[in-house]
């Protein structure tokens, strides 16, 4: 039950006709975990927050820089040093404070993502390398969770949801990320940010995206990206969607899957 104001705070979404009430209820009932609170991190937890969302939840063990602030918003020149969990956790009470939130200030790794991912209903991956991406999408399927994965570069981005562990409306498995990037690149041959460069806006950009995407799978309105890859290149402003299908030799959710555990990751 919201109180009178919560009412007041979430009165835009309310009179909205694809969210209203019943919707705003499911937002405040909902426990998101985002991994990262970087430069998507950063704008996917404050405007997650601000919609209502009941319970967040951040994983990163890094703490805030200098260089962090052209991009990471939820930090300020004050928290330079800082654990980037302490800050945001400040920043998300001091925005909302109806809204839980838990610091998970440790590296995911095979040991504790099974774990961490199954205390929430959705997950979010913010993170700048292949490694975490592949063991969030495993963890994920594994738990049985579904996830929204966004990825940027020096001036392009890209977004999808993944729900490989349900079926869609023809009964056929929903695919996965290993569908999608079947194996990551070669190390060295793709420039991390510090060696390439990001534009913070576009960070922003994304981030936010991905903060509408998490919304609209809390409140079952519109179409979401699952089987669709959102691509974005900031050099045209041009926005594309490519379709992509499950892979039936994939090891995750194929005909004959041989990822059951993250051992490998070990």
């Amino acid at each position: 039950m919201l109180t009178a104001d919560e009412l007041e705070r979430y009165a835009r979404h309310i009179v909205l006709r694809e969210i209203g009430g019943p919707g705003q209820a499911k937002l405040n009932a909902a426990r998101v975990l985002v991994i990262g609170a970087g430069g998507l991190g950063s704008p996917v937890l404050m405007y997650l927050a601000a919609a209502g969302v009941g319970t967040l939840g951040v994983v990163d063990d890094d703490r805030v820089s200098l260089s962090n602030l052209q991009r990471q918003i939820i930090h300020d020149t004050s928290d330079i040093g800082r654990l980037k969990t302490d800050s945001a956790s400040d920043t998300i009470k001091a925005l909302n404070p109806h809204v839980g939130f838990n610091a998970h200030a440790t590296r995911l790794d095979a040991s504790n993502a099974m774990a961490i991912i199954g205390d929430y209903d959705l997950v979010l991956d913010g993170s700048d390398n292949f490694a975490t991406r592949y063991l969030v999408s495993d963890a994920c399927y594994l738990v049985g969770r579904p996830l929204i994965t966004g990825a940027l570069g020096t001036f392009d981005a890209s977004l999808t949801t993944l729900r490989a562990h349900e079926r869609n409306a023809a009964g056929v498995l929903n695919p996965t990320y290993r569908c999608l990037f079947p194996e990551a690149p070669p190390p060295g041959t793709v420039p991390s940010c510090q060696e390439a460069g990001v534009m913070g806006a576009l960070a922003g950009m994304l981030g936010s995206m991905m903060a509408l995407e998490a919304i609209r799978e809390i409140t079952g309105f519109g179409e979401g990206l699952v089987g669709r890859l959102l691509m974005i290149d900031a050099r045209a402003m041009r926005f594309e969607t490519l379709r992509y299908q499950r892979d039936p030799t994939n090891p995750l959710n194929g005909e004959a899957p041989t990822i059951r555990d993250l051992s490998a990751y070990r």
